[in-house]
């Protein structure tokens, strides 16, 4: 009786962990949560902030209590640790129970509490494949970053060479000339400063124009390419497995069809015995 009422239970708190209205009411105190920091930084009336301070509190312990219906719902306890997110939901409730006094670890307490915000990315799948496409495209984009960071110190070194008459601010050395460059890939009035050169170096333009078609045109969108790649990778690998769990679950239920037959045709041959017998 008693592990018929514990597996009720448990069926019971899985079902409510992973229904959508729960989900959904996750997701709503995830952004009331967020809400409550940001109100926090605005000057509030006592009473206000008291009432924030109490809605903080029992954002905190519901989060604490979700977490631990997560894990119990979790058929596989160890398998739950092994997922990174949850690992992160982990850290940070846990973090969250950090007092918010006047103490060594109070802007550590205040930071996790900042971060819960992040929890909607570990509750939303959709944005979890995102982040987890961004993670995967990282390694492929450090090669492209690097290439970008050579073409970088090549003009900045021309640049601290060519323009530092010009303007020593702007192109003194070659630290601050790639600042500079930075400037000009983001177009952030790169006008001004092309137009500065021109005026010692009429044909500097050049200067300009290669270097900005390098860093917005292609290296942008070769950025913009490995992103596009890795996702498409990611929802083959996502249809694919989606394919085989249906063709195993198929599977599963002919092979549940195959023994009801096979019983339902011992029956019969069982009911054929006995009128044959009784006959």
């Amino acid at each position: 009786m008693q592990k018929t009422d514990s597996k009720s239970w448990f069926s019971l708190i899985k079902l409510v962990e992973s229904s959508a209205w729960f989900q959904g009411f996750i997701i709503s105190i995830i952004i009331i949560a967020a809400l409550t920091v940001g109100a926090k930084t605005y000057a509030l009336p006592p009473a206000v902030e008291i009432a924030i301070n109490y809605l903080d509190s029992f954002i905190t312990i519901f989060f604490l209590v979700e977490i631990i219906l997560r894990f119990v719902a979790c058929d596989n306890k160890k398998a739950f640790f092994k997922d990174p997110w949850n690992i992160f939901d982990s850290i940070i409730v846990i973090g969250s129970l950090l007092p918010i006094s006047e103490s060594d670890m109070v802007l550590v307490g205040r930071l996790l509490r900042v971060f819960r915000v992040l929890r909607l990315v570990s509750i939303i799948p959709d944005l979890r494949y995102l982040i987890n496409a961004l993670l995967k495209a990282i390694p492929k984009m450090g090669y492209i970053a690097l290439l970008m960071f050579i073409i970088f110190y090549l003009f900045a070194a021309v640049g601290a060479i060519f323009f530092e008459d010009v303007n020593p601010t702007l192109w003194g050395d070659i630290a601050t000339a790639m600042l500079t460059l930075f400037r000009v890939a983001t177009f952030e009035d790169w006008t001004d400063v092309m137009y500065e050169t021109m005026a010692v170096y009429p044909f500097s333009w050049i200067y300009y124009i290669i270097f900005i078609f390098l860093t917005a045109f292609v290296f942008l969108n070769m950025m913009v390419g490995v992103v596009l790649d890795v996702m498409t990778q990611e929802t083959n690998k996502q249809e694919h497995d989606a394919q085989e769990q249906n063709h195993a679950e198929l599977m599963n239920q002919m092979q549940q069809m195959q023994q009801q037959i096979v019983a339902l045709n011992e029956k019969l041959d069982d009911k054929l015995n006995e009128k044959s017998d009784k006959s």
